[in-house]
């Protein structure tokens, strides 16, 4: 299964991850189900040797429980700190307790033994969790071994008594063996289709999260090109605007110099721009850049974009004591000054920003004063092009915000409050420090 912006090669590493994480989740609920055959089975063996007085080999049946509760605590400390099974470690589990229900039925009468059926849930739950080819492995033991225990097994003791009732107590035994089956395959199973939900929609979740970067990849190609583009004519225009700037007709006219130099404050922060976009697409991120503290690069960037925008009011409250060493990072200060400018554009007269620190993450609010989001805009919140402002390409800011954020490890929150919006950032600090 492709994704948009992601090769298939890419989305199948996807699909495996996913299914090794889903394979531990059911390991875990075998390991459970294990437990209880080991209780299931030292209960019916006490009942049938001491309730019924038939003789059964303990010994044997004893070191074949023993062999399985030895399985199920290496399993569960083999696999304490691994975050993915594969198939065939899956595999080897189900072997393993059809070989030991295999031993215990050889010792207890073999396929004469109503608690053969139990074989039947095994092969129900290799079909649920195992891949097709591993489901048909599976089947193909259980099917030899039941051939097996219909050739040898070990007849069982019955006294006169108990040949007379021999059929009763099959249809007994069965009867148990059914009921146990039943509420078996229906706990588990649901389990373990509740874990492949999860893991489909995990799975969905990451395939979304690829087509969106590859998305951003092409943006970013398309904006280093641009910027490259782009070099030439403003180089241009700075020296039109130097030349007219020294010719004396302009020179006496204040109001045009002053549209001049309003010109040229405008080209200088073309160019700050082009310069930061190739900056980003051509040094890693740590190298080369500016190393600064949390407190100073969020002061400058607040002072910056005051001085670009001039808003009638800004708010601006910081709480960051501690002075942490962060990257001055080009791509975070662009998404907080497309926030700023979302939320001054909803609401002029008053900006409301507050950072702090809680934990080990910086929490950046951007509050206003305007309508709101819609409950349209909430519920798509962070895909492209969703915009109420009606011009081409709107709607990327915030679709640039949530992916940055989230590369960063971070989440963002946007909600409406009594008065306007509110969006939160939350970014962890170790994911802008230096050594990040």
């Amino acid at each position: 299964m492709a994704s948009a912006g992601g090769d298939a090669r890419d989305t199948g590493i996807v699909s495996t991850a996913e299914r090794d994480t889903a394979n531990r989740e059911n390991l875990f609920l075998l390991t459970q189900l294990r437990w209880l055959a080991v209780a299931g089975q030292v209960v019916t063996i006490l009942i049938v040797r001491f309730g019924l007085g038939i003789e059964l080999p303990l010994q044997e049946m004893g070191m074949v429980l023993a062999c399985l509760v030895a399985l199920n605590l290496a399993t569960l400390v083999y696999h304490e700190r691994r975050t993915a099974i594969s198939d065939t470690e899956l595999l080897l589990e189900l072997l393993l307790d059809a070989a030991a229900l295999t031993m215990q039925l050889y010792l207890a009468g073999g396929a004469s033994n109503p608690f053969v059926s139990l074989y039947l849930l095994q092969v129900a739950l290799g079909a649920v969790l195992l891949p097709s080819w591993s489901a048909w492995v599976l089947a193909g033991v259980v099917l030899s071994g039941f051939v097996l225990l219909m050739r040898k097994f070990r007849p069982l003791p019955l006294s006169e008594e108990l040949h007379g009732d021999l059929f009763t107590l099959h249809i007994g035994g069965t009867f148990i063996c059914f009921v146990l089956a039943t509420l078996l395959l229906v706990a588990f199973i649901t389990r373990i289709g509740r874990n492949l939900r999860d893991s489909d929609a995990r799975l969905a979740s990451l395939n979304r999260q690829q087509a969106e970067e590859g998305h951003i990849v092409r943006m970013g190609l398309l904006a280093s090109g641009a910027a490259h583009e782009l070099g030439t004519p403003l180089a241009t225009v700075s020296v039109i605007l130097s030349d007219w700037r020294r010719m004396q007709l302009l020179r006496d006219r204040p109001d045009l110099a002053e549209d001049i130099a309003e010109m040229q404050r405008q080209l200088d922060r073309c160019k700050a721009i082009v310069s930061g976009i190739l900056m980003s697409s051509g040094e890693a991120r740590g190298e080369g850049t500016l190393r600064t503290t949390a407190a100073a690069f969020f002061d400058g960037m607040m002072s910056e974009w005051q001085a670009r925008r001039s808003p009638h009011a800004l708010d601006y409250r910081r709480e960051l004591v501690d002075d942490e060493e962060i990257i001055s990072d080009i791509a975070l200060k662009q998404i907080v000054f497309n926030l700023l400018d979302n939320a001054v554009e909803a609401s002029p007269d008053w900006v409301g920003v507050s950072v702090r620190r809680h934990d080990d993450v910086i929490v950046l609010e951007v509050r206003d004063r305007g309508p709101g989001f819609t409950k349209d805009m909430l519920a798509a919140f962070g895909t492209p092009y969703n915009s109420t402002k009606g011009r081409p390409g709107g709607g990327l800011g915030l679709f640039l915000v949530v992916n940055v954020v989230r590369k960063l490890g971070g989440h963002v929150e946007a909600v409406n409050e009594a008065q306007g919006a509110c969006v939160t950032l939350t970014l962890p600090l170790e994911a802008l420090s230096a050594e990040a």
